[in-house]
């Protein structure tokens, strides 16, 4: 079995060439042979349940939206009340970018029987993702410096998949197709479904995107800002430099909208995640502005936070837009948010195992010895 790119040669699980460790057990005493053996039995079962790892994926940086049962925001009509949410739950720090999704790629799209890729992502000067070789043997690559720009060109289904996919551990015998949604019949279009009971990734809700974009925090009736930067003024439009990073860092009311990202020979243009101003309440950057962002309305999808092309009332919490789930513009993206008892994602998958392995080894050097 391989955990976390090791090869574990264990006995009831994964048969391996001859080592020093089986010369060794054949050297003990039989008490410390069975030992051994019930330890590497319970070990073997152990290592062939999933670990909470991700094999395939880079850990996610979460933040944490609290202040349960917070009071909903009122904004002018046509919009409907919005951001209330009963319990806390966690939403990504950053936006899901070009790298992210690459790996998701790379893991499970070498046919590409969904169309997870965009051939505009390769052909556009704003798509950041390359696709070579053929089908079934697809690989996919970043583009110069934009592996850690958001991805766009990517519809509700294809966010949907992504959830699924780490739902299932993100290895590349991870289903796509069901989990956190059940795509019946490798849905692409027509009504999104709804998200599954327990899901532990999944596209946020139109209120739980909402409140972490734009509620104050620190209580219940707080209040909430106009923008996803801590302010209710319209943030300064960012420059970029000539690698796409955002004039701001990651500090002040800046957002990149308004066509002022200039680089790659683009007017206007996506910038790296969390260079372009400061983040929500909660902590999480480009929630105004970069790329819009899926969410789930009540039985329909929509976008909210603006892009790099949009004018200052489209990065506001008074806008919103409900679309089509299979649509992919240059200028839609996605965030994913999950449960807050979702633990942190070890990226080797190993420091469990190797706990386990550690321990039971001097369980069995003190049963060996009589310690």
């Amino acid at each position: 079995m391989k955990i976390g790119g090791v090869v574990c040669f264990v006995r009831g699980c994964v048969s391996g060439p001859p080592s020093n460790a089986d010369v060794l057990i054949k050297r003990m005493d039989p008490m410390a042979r069975f030992s051994l053996k019930a330890f590497s039995l319970w070990l073997a079962a152990l290592a062939c349940l999933p670990l909470g790892s991700i094999a395939n994926a880079e850990p996610i940086q979460w933040v944490t939206v609290g202040d349960s049962g917070n009071t909903a925001d009122t904004p002018k009509a046509p919009n409907p009340p919005a951001g209330a949410v009963a319990i806390s739950f966690q939403i990504m720090k950053y936006e899901f970018t070009n790298q992210r999704y690459i790996d998701f790629l790379n893991s499970v799209a070498a046919t590409d029987t969904y169309s997870l890729y965009n051939a505009s992502m390769g052909s556009d000067a704003r798509g950041g993702i390359t696709q070579s070789g053929l089908s079934g043997a697809f690989t996919y690559l970043a583009k110069t410096d934009m592996g850690d720009k958001p991805v766009n060109f990517v519809s509700w289904f294809d966010a949907a998949r992504v959830s699924n996919w780490y739902q299932n551990g993100a290895t590349p015998s991870s289903s796509t197709e069901d989990g956190a949604y059940t795509l019946v019949s490798g849905q692409t279009t027509g009504t999104a479904p709804a998200v599954n009971p327990g899901a532990t990734f999944y596209v946020p809700t139109e209120d739980q995107w909402y409140k972490a974009a734009y509620y104050k925090g620190g209580g219940t009736s707080a209040g909430y800002w106009n923008y996803a930067t801590q302010s209710d003024s319209a943030p300064t439009a960012v420059t970029a430099d000539s690698t796409g990073n955002g004039s701001a860092g990651s500090t002040g009311n800046f957002a990149n909208y308004d066509t002022t990202a200039d680089w790659n020979s683009q007017d206007g243009n996506v910038t790296t995640v969390g260079t372009n101003g400061g983040p929500s309440a909660y902590g999480a950057f480009d929630m105004s502005g970069n790329v819009y962002e899926w969410n789930d309305f009540t039985g329909d999808t929509g976008l909210r936070g603006g892009a790099w092309s949009s004018p200052a009332f489209q990065v506001s919490s008074s806008f919103s837009i409900s679309y089509n789930p299979s649509s992919e513009p240059y200028f839609f993206g996605f965030r994913l948010a999950s449960p807050v008892s979702v633990p942190e994602i070890d990226p080797n998958g190993l420091s469990a195992v190797l706990g386990l392995i550690v321990g039971g080894l001097g369980f069995l050097e003190r049963r060996r010895y009589g310690r």
